[in-house]
């Protein structure tokens, strides 16, 4: 009887064994017909064995920060400075690149990321719909669309975006300066007690949001003749320039956006756009915060016509003034004389 269990006990041993073991060489047998067929683990890649020049890692530092502050110099005093970098910022900075390109422009943006919201369409969907004619900046831009007759579609507004990004990006006349916030205006008075706008106050935008959370950490500032302000409606600091003029009694209460009508809102936005006080020109929705008008939702047309408005209504507001300081140099002149 013992005999009969011992023998059934290595027949159950074997059998495990066997089971066991079929993995294992069913790999065996894999990896040797692999080897057979001339077949490695691994494909060869142009990559392979790939090795980076050496570099130190305070030479990484110097390239960065000696950069930086060598805009921060050259952009501390500018012609125009752009507050946002949505679609209306862009296509303004994109629009000065184009019609003048000397025109030494800065963009501030509070976001790590420019583009506003205009990464993705409604309720964070991937295509873009534009109304015509607006669409004319696909076309200048080289961005594919579909034609639906009134309107267009891109199928994604990140390629609309970052096609743009990269073209206001690559122009030598533009400096984009992001993460970093707009607290305040800087407002001068002339002889004849006429306000106007002459710069921004900046700061890191981790330092503008918890100003309430630290001790005081005091701004920087850049002048310029010309502030295209371009905020939007929404977020921690939508609307803020407005907000900012009319605290100051530079502007009436702000009666903020209305609700949804495209048809009647992007019409607004575009004819709109203007200088609202010396110094200071709005575009895209900002507009709608001060003038009261409807929103448009996930249509982008207005934005990127609004921008483009901006540009000329600011580089007028920059020649207007450079030709009233050439006045008064000429005039101080022949006083002097």
């Amino acid at each position: 009887m013992a005999l009969k269990m011992s023998t059934r006990m290595n027949k159950m041993q074997t059998n495990v064994c066997i089971r066991s073991s079929a993995p294992a060489r069913v790999a065996r047998v894999v990896r040797a017909q692999a080897a057979n067929n001339g077949m490695s683990a691994s494909p060869t890649t142009p990559y392979d064995n790939y090795k980076f020049a050496p570099i130190r890692e305070a030479t990484v530092s110097r390239a960065m920060t000696s950069r930086y502050f060598k805009d921060l110099d050259e952009f501390a005093d500018t012609d125009i400075v752009i507050v946002g970098a949505g679609s209306a910022g862009l296509a303004c900075a994109y629009e000065l690149s184009v019609i003048s390109p000397e025109t030494k422009v800065c963009i501030i943006e509070q976001n790590v990321s420019p583009g506003g919201g205009a990464w993705v369409a409604g309720q964070l969907f991937s295509a873009m719909v534009i109304r015509k004619p607006a669409h004319t900046i696909l076309d200048e831009i080289n961005v594919a669309y579909e034609d639906e007759g009134d309107y267009v579609v891109v199928k994604h507004a990140a390629l609309v975006t970052s096609t743009l990004l990269s073209k206001v990006l690559a122009a030598p006349n533009v400096k984009l300066f992001n993460a970093v916030a707009v607290e305040d205006l800087i407002i001068k008075e002339d002889n004849n007690g006429e306000r106007r706008v002459g710069g921004v106050v900046t700061n890191w935008t981790l330092v503008t949001l918890h100003h309430d959370t630290q001790s005081c950490m005091d701004p920087n500032v850049i002048e310029s003749k010309v502030i295209v302000s371009s905020c939007g409606h929404d977020g921690p600091m939508g609307a803020h320039s407005v907000k900012r003029l009319a605290s100051l009694g530079m502007l009436p209460a702000i009666p903020g956006m209305a609700a949804l009508d495209m048809n009647s809102a992007e019409d607004k936005i575009v004819n709109n756009t203007r200088e609202v006080v010396p110094g200071i020109v709005l575009a895209g929705m900002e507009l709608s915060e001060v003038d009261g008008s409807p929103r448009m939702g996930p249509t982008f047309g207005a934005m990127f016509v609004s921008g483009r408005k901006a540009a000329h209504i600011a580089l007028a507001s920059l020649k207007k003034l450079k030709a009233a300081e050439v006045e008064a140099l000429n005039e101080l002149a022949s006083k002097t004389a």
